[in-house]
């Protein structure tokens, strides 16, 4: 059975270029949102096994989002993808409990690299 994957993005465009760029070989549902309110409602309708997280987003951050799934204890994995990567704030997402930090616009081979070395390919 596929693993249900959540491309979360205010950008039409990352969340397009994060779609095409994942590995032929991740078997995925993939449902997207464009803002934390529309991840946190997916995640609480939707059986979800991945989510890819931007930071910087209207309404609700990814922060927020991370804060969220911790508080609620959701089973799902989080690689965040963001153009914010301050060590600060890579350190904060990972306390929140994001499996890794992908700098954006994320590669091919580092999206395949990661979901490698976690097991989801």
């Amino acid at each position: 059975m596929a693993l249900n994957a959540l491309i979360c993005d205010d950008s039409l465009l990352a969340r397009n270029q994060l779609k095409k760029s994942l590995p032929a070989e991740f078997d995925a549902n993939i449902v997207t949102a464009s803002n934390g309110v529309e991840a946190l409602a997916t995640l609480r309708s939707q059986e979800i096994g991945l989510v890819f997280l931007d930071l910087t987003m209207p309404e609700l951050d990814g922060i927020g989002v991370l804060e969220a799934i911790k508080a609620d204890a959701m089973d799902c994995l989080v690689i965040v993808v963001s153009a914010d990567i301050q060590p600060e704030m890579q350190k904060r997402v990972m306390e929140l409990g994001a499996l890794a930090f992908i700098q954006k616009p994320a590669s091919a081979a580092k999206l395949a690299d990661v979901m490698h070395k976690y097991g989801l390919i």
